[in-house]
């Protein structure tokens, strides 16, 4: 469709020009005394189109021939350019394929070449970009051969490069390299501090996230640690299943660092909600608390949770974690002075009664009950655990107190046979 517009516009214009020239009877005269010459217009169209098309293409040639310098220096410098877009093709395929002196040598090639064009008085727009990234390469590839004096060198280059461009990515790119050379280098501290260096919206990036929990689990900050696992979580870098499970380890290991009820209380605060009714961790937790001395009822309202969520879901606890928490409630109410609380009392009977065929909730309603002096229904409830427990553990110490029982009531018999009993299982066990 377009040529054929053309074709028609060029017809148009050699119909229009025949027309004009062909009935033309204009003339033009020049006077040069004492001569004069008379010339058709047309011809002298035709000679004054000649002369410009002439001086245009002289003026051309002029220029061209003027130009020829600036051409060969343009010239020069695009190969210069080219060589420098080689050199650093070079040092990524070098850097990845594991030839870590070639990727630094072709990196420092980048440097230098970079160097003799600003020589030239004519430095490239991107230079001080192109020379950071050539020297975090080559720091890069230092790294990789254990050379920490040749990397902190080109690092410092780097990171100046980066501050007199004013490129606030580069700049986070660089501390998160650093960063990352410091985790390498089991240096968890300083790591973090580089990590420290970066903007508040960079340092909550996925990468920067992942390196802050590294380094938080390497410096022993499990706390630190918990709240980037979180936003980790939050931000989908971990799945739901492996966010609770790391989220757990961790809650679990900055309870382990209170020393006493105080700080275990501190450190309790310190958890979420979400943490805080995980089986393991608020096991852990009141556990921690009876062994430093701290409030048995602090414990049990801290295990509530999760024995609501025993009752709810039975299969929310495993055989071992119901055993644990039968385990502290029994310890919890053996431990403090006066009468078990009321409200506890009614949620274990409860439960008991709800579920019949429950070994352990058997026990814990049998030792409940002889801790009020109930000999004859602890007697009775010990008696049904002792039935259908399966833990050996739980059954040593339902023969026990079925023995002290015994000698309450002044059984002599009966007690050194449910002695005997509580032996034969501490042996299997």
């Amino acid at each position: 469709m377009r040529s054929a517009l053309w074709l028609m516009g060029l017809f148009a214009v050699a119909a229009a020009l025949a027309l004009f020239a062909g009935n033309n009877p204009g003339t033009v005269t020049l006077f040069w005394p004492p001569y004069r010459v008379d010339v058709s217009l047309n011809l002298f169209l035709l000679g004054l189109a000649l002369v410009f098309v002439t001086l245009h293409l002289a003026l051309r040639t002029l220029s061209a021939f003027f130009g020829i310098p600036q051409q060969a220096r343009r010239w020069r410098l695009q190969q210069k350019e080219r060589a420098i877009q080689t050199a650093l093709l070079d040092s990524f395929s070098h850097l990845i394929s594991g030839r870590y002196i070639r990727a630094r040598k072709a990196a420092e090639l980048v440097v230098s070449l970079e160097e003799s064009v600003t020589l030239t008085g004519e430095p490239l727009s991107y230079a001080d970009r192109l020379r950071a990234l050539a020297c975090l390469l080559a720091a890069e590839s230092a790294h990789a051969l254990n050379d920490r004096t040749l990397r902190e060198k080109y690092l410092n280059q780097a990171l100046d490069h980066a501050m007199a461009l004013n490129a606030q990515e580069l700049r986070d790119g660089v501390h998160l390299r650093a960063a990352r050379w410091a985790l390498d280098d089991r240096e968890a501290v300083k790591s973090l501090e580089w990590l420290d260096l970066m903007p508040q919206g960079a340092s909550r990036r996925t990468l920067a996230l992942r390196l802050r929990f590294k380094a938080a689990r390497m410096a022993g900050r499990p706390l630190q640690a918990l709240e980037m696992a979180r936003l980790l979580t939050k931000h989908r870098a971990f799945t739901e299943v492996a966010g609770r499970s790391i989220s757990q380890g961790l809650a679990i290991e900055h309870l382990n660092t209170a020393h006493d009820p105080v700080q275990l209380q501190r450190a309790w605060d310190g958890l979420e909600q979400v943490e805080r009714v995980l089986p393991d961790v608020a096991l852990r937790a009141a556990q921690r608390l009876l062994d430093q001395g701290g409030e048995p009822a602090m414990s049990r309202d801290w295990l509530l949770p999760v024995w609501n969520a025993m009752l709810e879901r039975p299969d929310s606890l495993n055989e071992g974690q119901k055993i644990r928490l039968v385990r502290l409630l029994e310890s919890g109410f053996s431990a403090q002075s006066q009468s078990p609380d009321a409200q506890w009392l009614s949620r274990i009977e409860s439960a008991q009664i709800a579920n019949p065929r429950d070994a352990a909730l058997q026990y814990l309603a049998g030792m409940v009950c002889m801790r009020l002096s109930l000999w004859g229904k602890a007697q009775q409830l010990l008696k049904q655990s002792l039935a259908l427990q399966q833990d050996a553990a739980l059954k040593r110490d339902a023969w026990s107190a079925l023995a002290e029982i015994a000698e309450q009531r002044q059984d002599a018999e009966a007690a050194t046979q449910a002695y005997r009993q509580a032996l034969k299982e501490a042996a299997r066990n």
